[in-house]
């Protein structure tokens, strides 16, 4: 048989070209697939890294400078007027840290959810470190300046003016220490120049400005008093904006009807207690003073568009927590570990003529106040818990990314 080796050729030279072509298309495909698979993979794994790094690091804060009174004091009154004693400070800190509480204060959640250190207070001289921040809060501080009425009740004279005036000279020499050249002190112990624009600035203040009315004024007294007091607290924010700052974090006042010392010392008539026991004329007016605090940041947004204003509602944590007691944990809204009204237990007794020291309750956790005034530190845990996620915001924006200004974005979406 003689093989025509022309049309074998002819014939495995067209079984190849088919084989190769339909490989190719194969192999086409498959490399499609792959780099749309790849693209998508890329975009997805960039997403999630965004979106991972955006809720672990968000705004990257290097600092916190936080203003107010008691609820937020972190050792100012007790630097200037003498130390607040233990038990103060014994579920955590193991000692007295300048706190009304027995452990943490609310913006001391704060600084840890965004992974800084516990605020020192600028008054305190002793072993502080001022590079992530200050705070100038003090207990019994009020929004106005203390006059001869607020003086007589024995309020902080460190109002919040007063506080401003301490972080100009806080930021005005911390700079200048930049300027002479700085050394390891200043670098290690004082905020870089470009963490004055970049911190969170958090006020928590205004409590104290109800109270001094409650016991100096009638109720419509007060009411008529608060339009004043929100234009100076409003001033103070402008001036800090003056000065640089650009992210805020502003708290409403907390329900200071339902707060048990309030209630002793204002005992409520049958027909002026809400559901919980609280004292609804006070909490009405600590509504009002909310509502108009809301609008005036509201106006503040407009007034500098370039900054981010955050308005949380602490009134309602606070009041939620008291509400929902048992649901939350502790044993009764009322109840406080630490001392009976007007006597607190850090202040010495005598027995038999021996000057002794009074211990709190056994389980300070069980009670949402600590003294009958200032909460306890696992109250504070909660309401922190409740504020830093956004959720009682406006806008709703978690704490960590305050510094997201929704109001140009708002703006140039509906443009």
């Amino acid at each position: 048989m003689i093989m025509d080796w022309s049309k074998l050729m002819t014939t495995m030279s067209i079984r190849l070209k088919d084989e190769w072509m339909q490989r190719k298309h194969s192999l086409l495909a498959v490399l499609i697939l792959l780099v749309l698979t790849l693209a998508f993979s890329v975009s997805a794994a960039s997403t999630g890294i965004n979106k991972h790094s955006h809720l672990n690091t968000g705004c990257n804060f290097p600092a916190i400078f936080n203003f107010g009174d008691s609820n937020s004091d972190t050792g100012s009154k007790s630097a200037a007027f003498g130390r607040i004693p233990y038990p103060n400070g014994y579920s955590f800190f193991r000692k007295p840290a300048g706190r009304f509480c027995d452990g943490r204060v609310v913006v001391d959640f704060i600084a840890e959810r965004l992974e800084l250190p516990y605020l020192s207070s600028f008054l305190d001289s002793i072993g502080t470190n001022f590079r992530h921040g200050a705070n100038f809060a003090t207990g019994g501080a009020t929004i106005q300046r203390v006059d001869t009425r607020l003086c007589v009740y024995r309020f902080s004279p460190l109002s919040l003016d007063l506080q401003l005036s301490q972080f100009e000279q806080f930021k005005e020499r911390t700079l200048e220490l930049y300027n002479q050249g700085g050394g390891s002190y200043v670098t290690n112990s004082l905020p870089m120049p470009d963490d004055f624009s970049k911190a969170l600035y958090t006020l928590d203040i205004g409590q104290n400005d109800l109270h001094a009315g409650f016991k100096s004024m009638t109720d419509k007294q007060v009411l008529e008093s608060i339009p004043s007091i929100i234009d100076q607290l409003a001033k103070v924010i402008e001036k800090l904006y003056r000065l640089g700052a650009r992210t805020f974090w502003v708290h409403n006042t907390g329900p200071i009807g339902c707060l048990p010392m309030i209630v002793s010392e204002f005992p409520p008539k049958p027909e002026n207690l809400d559901q919980n026991g609280c004292a609804n004329s006070m909490n009405d007016i600590a509504q009002e003073f909310n509502r108009q605090l809301k609008d005036k940041v509201f106006q503040l947004r407009k007034q500098f568009p370039d900054a981010a204003l955050t308005y949380t509602d602490i009134y309602t944590a606070k009041y939620s927590l008291i509400s929902e007691a048992k649901k939350q944990g502790f044993s009764d809204p009322f109840g406080y570990c630490c001392g009976h009204y007007g006597d607190p237990c850090w202040k010495k007794a005598k027995a038999n003529g021996t000057e002794i020291s009074r211990k709190p309750c056994n389980n300070p956790e069980l009670d949402i106040s600590w003294d009958g005034i200032h909460y306890s530190q696992a109250a504070n845990r909660i309401i922190a818990d409740k504020i830093v996620d956004g959720s009682l915001s406006d806008p709703p924006t978690p704490i960590n990314e305050a510094c997201r200004n929704l109001f140009i974005s708002q703006n140039v979406e509906e443009a």
